[in-house]
């Protein structure tokens, strides 16, 4: 039988061992907490090989994986949650198991790993994308007015360039308003944030133009604060449209030294 890996989903403080209930993670798999000094991972066994699949298993994978860590954060108070599919293999040396090679690391990674988790005590990540509606910023320019009143005076054969030119024009000026938006929005939202993630920004939605996506690390006390400021942008900016998801463990920032782990993303086959 091959000597097993470990699946990793988080990092706790040895203290908050006991409030962190045994239970079941990805496939019903029995969780561990594997001890090493001041702090706990929370694993279970596994085969040495990533988790692969159909898209519809994958994401099933990672609802459960993302259930045990929200359910360790909600019980310790501070967790450092690893990504999905990051597993720990046996050494080449027959006595070198998973289970070492993880305490190990844990015990040698103590101080720098200690310090982070005391700075995300309390402390969730909120995701934010604000977005504004090219039709609506287009209703509120006289440049676009004009245009859209000289279109439908031309005849019926023209109308189709002009058209195209009308289209250009909106969403031209609809990434200006964005473009001037953006630095008050996001001065805005650091305000009330620890720390701000910008994340790459999503592909282009017809008719909508990105002005900001950023993960915020928030005092959960900050929470309403947060809602109060997108509150006040979607009621005071025409065509705004708002997404706002969380709170959730801090992914985002939970920077950990480098585990030696076997990582795969997600991907299906």
């Amino acid at each position: 039988m091959a000597t097993p890996g470990l699946y990793v989903y988080g990092i706790i403080p040895s203290e908050s061992m006991a409030s962190a209930q045994s239970g079941t993670g990805i496939d019903d798999n029995q969780l561990e907490l594997i001890s090493g000094g001041k702090l706990a991972a929370i694993v279970h066994a596994c085969s040495t090989e990533p988790y692969q699949g159909p898209d519809s298993t994958v994401e099933r994978w990672i609802l459960e994986h993302s259930h045990v860590i929200d359910t360790v954060w909600q019980a310790a108070g501070t967790v450092l949650p690893m990504s999905f599919n990051v597993i720990v293999s046996p050494g080449d040396d027959a006595t070198d198991s998973a289970e070492n090679r993880l305490t190990n690391w844990l015990t040698a990674s103590t101080d720098v790993l200690s310090k982070r988790l005391e700075l995300l005590r309390d402390l969730v990540e909120l995701r934010v994308e604000i977005a504004l509606d090219e039709a609506t910023v287009a209703s509120m320019s006289q440049e676009l007015l004009e245009l859209q009143q000289a279109t439908e005076a031309r005849p019926a054969g023209v109308q189709r360039l002009y058209r195209k030119r009308m289209e250009e024009r909106t969403r031209e000026v609809t990434e200006r308003t964005a473009d001037e938006l953006y630095p008050q929005y996001r001065h805005r939202l650091a305000a009330c944030a620890e720390d701000l993630v910008e994340n790459a920004r999503p592909g282009r939605t017809p008719g909508s133009i990105t002005v900001l996506t950023a993960s915020l690390l928030v005092h959960k006390n900050k929470i309403d604060a947060i809602g109060v400021e997108l509150a006040d942008i979607r009621d005071s900016q025409p065509g705004a449209n708002i997404r706002y998801l969380g709170p959730w463990p801090p992914y985002s920032f939970s920077e950990v030294p480098e585990l030696g782990a076997e990582e795969t993303k997600p991907g299906g086959c």
